[in-house]
């Protein structure tokens, strides 16, 4: 008896937790007392899995592409959405094959490209498998003859499948790419995905009114199908360089033809970050992996009109310029399965306007048939090699700057 009284005092003098204190394994159900905006988030926006429970989060691991490695005064990027017809892939692409390489805008001659996407054609490659591919041994667009829209430049290219057809459409640069030069979106047509593939004369997309977001250009278009009419989201530029400070965002047009009229939504830009464009259907509305640019760079994003979007995950190191294998991009499904792979551009030096670029195959778990553990790990961490890159490492300019203001930034912790 006297050992049971002893050990009833010991229970009682042991600390106590109010019914309140937020417990070491995360409840599934939002808790019914107050909590913090942050706890409250993880279930008003998130969910209590983290992002192991989001199927719109994913990291990306990349590989290098048999066939399409990197060669002097070629460059390949911004590749299309990968299509996989009568079991062959096709992916098209930006094809620079040059005299040199990028020598810039002012230096730039008939033969000289200013930039890595100058004198460029639209390229096509096959593959029998996503990872061996063989590049075909002509453009698969060529620029159309001067003074046609286009006749300096294509690049940037979009693919559509609609009602057996399929249609490329790319930026169309005349004169000279850079500076202030007005830039639309030509659209060619097939029967088959090998071509032979048919200019059509007047631009499907054309920038929008003189000043406003996208009044200069328009990059990057990427159509998708949903609820019936035809998609095209792109990026729009209003100066291509100057000294004010210009936010990347993201616009969309509809049309029922893929030869247009396309109309711009009321709403442009219906999102408010990217660098380039990749949009998918998910579900019953539409995702986008939105990189680089913005306050909302590195989110994949979901909306169920195409239009109103909003941020569903928070991603690291997406692939740039990604052209996913989407088989459901165009069938209008009303459920889109998301997609596990695709491929990317990579510049070998960190840049991207005045080297080669190469085309790399990334994969993912950004699908909803599939279930990857590997790919939902979000705690990624990174050698020295990468903390000390070019574009990353303290170059010695700002380490000059940084020495030079240390002297009155720097004062005593404690006076």
């Amino acid at each position: 008896m006297r050992r049971l009284i002893l050990l009833l005092a010991l229970l009682l003098e042991l600390p106590s937790f109010s019914r309140a204190e937020f417990p070491a394994l995360v409840p599934q159900e939002k808790p019914d007392y107050p909590v913090s905006a942050a706890v409250a988030r993880l279930y008003d926006q998130w969910n209590p899995h983290e992002d192991r429970g989001n199927e719109l989060y994913s990291n990306f691991k990349y590989t290098p592409l048999k066939g399409l490695e990197l060669t002097p005064n070629i460059s390949r990027r911004d590749p299309t959405k990968v299509l996989l017809i009568d079991g062959v892939y096709h992916v098209w692409y930006t094809g620079r094959r040059s005299q040199s390489a990028p020598v810039g805008v002012q230096d730039a001659t008939d033969v000289k490209p200013g930039t890595d996407w100058d004198l460029a054609d639209i390229w096509h490659a096959s593959s029998k498998d996503g990872w061996n591919w063989v590049e075909d041994k002509e453009p698969a667009v060529r620029r159309p003859p001067k003074p046609e829209q286009g006749f300096r430049s294509i690049c940037t290219p979009g693919i559509l499948v609609w009602k057996g057809k399929y249609y490329l459409y790319f930026q169309a640069y005349s004169p000279m790419v850079g500076g202030q030069v007005w830039c639309p979106v030509r659209v060619a047509s097939a029967d088959t995905p090998d071509g032979p593939w048919r200019h059509h004369p007047d631009p499907a997309l054309v920038p929008s009114p003189p000043g406003s977001w996208g009044s200069i250009k328009i990059n990057d278009p990427c159509p998708v199908v949903h609820h019936g009419r035809i998609l095209i989201y792109y990026k729009g530029a209003p100066i291509e360089r100057g000294p004010e400070y210009v936010l990347r965002m993201q616009g969309v047009a509809f049309s029922d033809n893929p030869l247009g009229p396309f109309e711009a939504s009321k709403l442009n830009p219906v999102i408010n970050s990217g660098h380039e464009t990749c949009v998918f259907p998910f579900k019953d509305g539409v995702a986008a992996l939105v990189a680089l640019d913005g306050p909302e760079k590195n989110t994949i994003q979901w909306s169920p009109d195409g239009e109103n979007f909003r941020v569903m995950s928070m991603i690291q190191i997406p692939p740039i310029a990604p052209g996913p294998y989407c088989p459901d991009a165009f069938s209008d499904s009303g459920d889109g399965r998301g997609f596990t792979w695709g491929l990317c551009h990579i510049n070998p030096d960190g840049g991207g306007a005045a080297n080669e670029s190469i085309l790399a195959r990334f994969d993912c778990d950004l699908s909803l048939d599939v279930n990857r553990e590997s790919f939902k790990r979000n705690n990624l961490r990174f050698d020295e090699q990468t903390y000390l890159q070019k574009d990353v490492a303290l170059p010695r300019f700002l380490k000059d700057l940084i020495l030079k203001e240390q002297k009155t930034l720097d004062i005593e912790t404690i006076r």
